[in-house]
């Protein structure tokens, strides 16, 4: 078998924390059911978690406003013979309502930051939930941002990134959360025991060249991100917050 490619090696090692929790999620919510979940991926793009997600048997629908990005899903579904299980809708947060029924497991990862208002797409986020339903929400973290910019040079922008107010209207680059905001926010929502992981809190500030050349590193840093990823004094290093809630 091929070694992986240096971007499928930077990739696990993003994204490997999101998945043990995601599958430890529908392992529980599955217990004593042998139905599969139901599964809204919103914002889903090409099926990076849809596809594996049907692959494992779940019904998953996609909602993305993008139609570049749906028609790539339609043929990565194809190419793992998962369409039966994959269906795709052009839309974005605010038509959840109008496309959703009810869902076991909602993925929003990488949205919340680019909405007017964090509290009210959590507020749409809940009603397509069933009870005892879980969200999956991935968002960026502010601290991180604060320190990538300032390793960067951009000593301005990093200041101003320390005075958001949260709620406010998004930056430049979208809205950022610490893990207080974002629980804060989830609670206001009506979700419960939310459960927080940071992502990326080493990925981001290795050397690519390491990885590629380095032997074993990957798989090595998998292992770290993994075993810090719930550690609450690692969370302001995270690049990304993942959440688990449950409504």
């Amino acid at each position: 078998m091929p070694s992986p490619r240096p971007s499928e090696r930077r990739h696990s090692v993003r994204t490997t924390v999101v998945w043990a929790a995601l599958q430890d999620a529908l392992e529980r919510a599955g217990a004593g059911s042998a139905e599969p979940a139901r599964i809204v991926d919103i914002g889903g793009g090409t099926g990076g978690f849809a596809v594996p997600l049907a692959e494992q048997g779940h019904r998953v629908q996609v909602v993305d406003p993008s139609p570049d990005a749906l028609a790539a899903l339609g043929r990565r579904a194809a190419e793992r013979g998962v369409t039966d299980l994959v269906s795709a809708q052009q839309g974005d947060l605010s038509d959840l309502g109008d496309l959703v029924d009810e869902a076991d497991l909602v993925l929003c990862h990488g949205v919340l930051e680019m909405v007017d208002d964090p509290a009210t797409a959590l507020d749409t986020l809940a009603g397509v939930l069933r009870p005892g339903g879980t969200l999956s929400l991935l968002v960026a973290q502010r601290h991180a941002a604060v320190i990538a910019r300032a390793m960067a040079g951009h000593f301005a922008a990093a200041r101003d990134l320390l005075d958001v107010v949260p709620g406010g209207a998004p930056g430049r680059g979208g809205h950022r959360f610490t893990a207080e905001e974002v629980t804060g926010l989830l609670a206001d929502a009506g979700f419960a025991d939310p459960l927080v992981h940071g992502v990326r809190i080493f990925a981001d500030l290795v050397p690519g060249s390491l990885l590629d050349l380095e032997p074993g590193a990957s798989a090595a840093l998998v292992e770290l991100e993994r075993s810090v990823a719930g550690r609450p004094e690692y969370l302001p290093l995270a690049t990304q917050l993942h959440v688990l809630a449950t409504r």
